[in-house]
């Protein structure tokens, strides 16, 4: 039987998501005839984690749904189990940075993808704590449907069952890689405060998403579209386009990865950095592997810590990490661009190698670029004033360790690639404990 693993990392109260994203795998186990193992990886506090455990516990029986709720501990078990049986030279360091004292996006997912390997699943499925799903004639609109029921499939006959196509002709005998759609709802970074005090200070910003080196025409539509996601119309019918899918139509909390994807590629395991999850949508877009965008929007909404207190700084130096990444991540996803079909092994899998060593070539690249970009984040800040102005002095008090960091990140992104390979092979033999 066909396993697939839906998970949700957490780090926050969210009982009623582990029931939705529970339901959401019932679905799928009854229309699909697979079996979906729940993995619920949960960074939350104490309290939090009881009140999760006792939701999961009150969950009535699946057929074909199997729920794993790993708290930190039994996490750390796994990782260091693997690690030490990959080989490697250095298995604290890999543990540490899969597991990092701190919010790491990359992170969370890429045990997701090692926890996948050790129940035999053929994908991942993520989702997140801070979204929902939209309901249509009384039902939950659940993403898991189209991913189930195009993703693994050989391109040429998803086709056939496909809304529409631009299938590379070329590319008909590769099984679909990749399944996604975006929110509806909020913006997915929160930056609508800003747009509203001043909407020049707001496109100065968001410019900083953008790589430098875009033609003007590309960055005007860049900006106005970023992290607004597919905008406000909801569900009413199925739609589904295959071909070469763009990253920027595909969120995170909505997407799905074959096995073929992130068993030869992590994604980059930078602490405190948002977006930095988004690597492998860019990795399957530059080796023209096929996807599926479809219109199962999920409903995306902030959760109020980020917004207040220590939690909005703490969520500023977040965003500004993301915007020292990009000049290193584009340069990465350009090569990658650059390499296309030579990205993929006689298989049709990702190479590891190819891709590590553009990451190694961007991790030396210009740090003045950073700098320029803190100037430009500082200046657009102090203009807003208010709690603004205390976000530029608060960034402003660690550019050194923040422009350090940007560099450390993607060297450390290097050295879980070289051993990535292994400890996918590791954690096929690892024994899962959860709690």
């Amino acid at each position: 039987m066909r396993r697939v693993c839906l998970t949700l990392p957490t780090n926050r109260p969210c009982a009623g998501a582990v029931a939705d994203i529970v339901a959401e795998a019932a679905h799928g186990a009854r229309e699909f005839g697979v079996e979906v193992h729940v993995v619920v990886l949960d960074s939350s506090d104490e309290a939090s984690r009881a009140v999760h455990r006792k939701a999961v516990d009150a969950l009535p029986e699946a057929p074909g749904v199997v729920v794993h709720h790993l708290d930190e501990d039994a996490q750390r078990a796994f990782l260091t189990g693997a690690a030490v049986r990959s080989g490697a030279a250095e298995p604290e360091r890999l543990v540490d940075l899969m597991l990092p004292d701190g919010v790491s996006y990359g992170a969370c997912t890429n045990r997701a993808f090692l926890v996948a390997e050790a129940l035999g699943c053929s994908s991942v499925h993520r989702r997140d704590s801070d979204s929902g799903y939209q309901e249509h004639a009384g039902a939950p609109v659940h993403p898991l449907h189209q991913e189930l029921a195009f993703l693994g499939e050989r391109a040429d006959r998803a086709k056939e069952r496909a809304t529409s196509s631009r299938l590379d002709p070329a590319s008909a005998h590769l099984p679909v890689a990749l399944v996604g759609g975006s929110f509806i709802g909020e913006m997915s970074v929160d930056l609508d405060e800003i747009r509203t005090l001043d909407p020049a200070v707001y496109e100065r910003v968001v410019t900083l998403s953008v790589p430098d080196d875009h033609p003007s025409l590309w960055r005007a539509r860049l900006v106005a579209d970023a992290f607004r996601g597919a905008g406000t119309e909801p569900f009413t019918a199925d739609r589904t386009t295959l071909g070469r899918l763009a990253p920027t139509r595909v969120d995170m909390c909505n997407v799905a990865l074959g096995r073929e994807v992130y068993a030869s590629l992590p994604l980059p395991p930078a602490r405190d950095t948002i977006g930095s999850d988004y690597f492998l949508l860019h990795a399957v877009h530059g080796a023209r592997l096929p996807a599926v965008l479809h219109n199962r929007h999920i409903v995306n909404h902030h959760t109020p810590e980020r917004r207040t207190g220590d939690g909005f700084l703490a969520y500023q130096v977040r965003l500004a990490k993301y915007f020292l990444a990009v000049p290193a991540l584009h340069a990465v996803h350009t090569g990658m661009a650059a390499r296309g079909t030579a990205l993929l092994d006689a298989a049709g899998h990702l190479r590891t190698s190819a891709v590590t060593d553009l990451v190694r070539d961007a991790a030396s690249g210009d740090p003045a670029a950073g700098a320029r970009r803190l100037d430009v984040l500082d200046r657009a800040y102090r203009a807003l004033g208010g709690r603004w102005a205390r976000a530029a002095d608060h960034l402003a008090g660690q550019r050194a360790d923040l422009l350090a960091g940007a560099r450390a990140d993607m060297e450390d992104f290097a050295v879980l690639l070289d051993a990535w390979p292994a400890l996918t092979g590791a954690s096929r033999n690892q024994e899962l404990v959860t709690t």
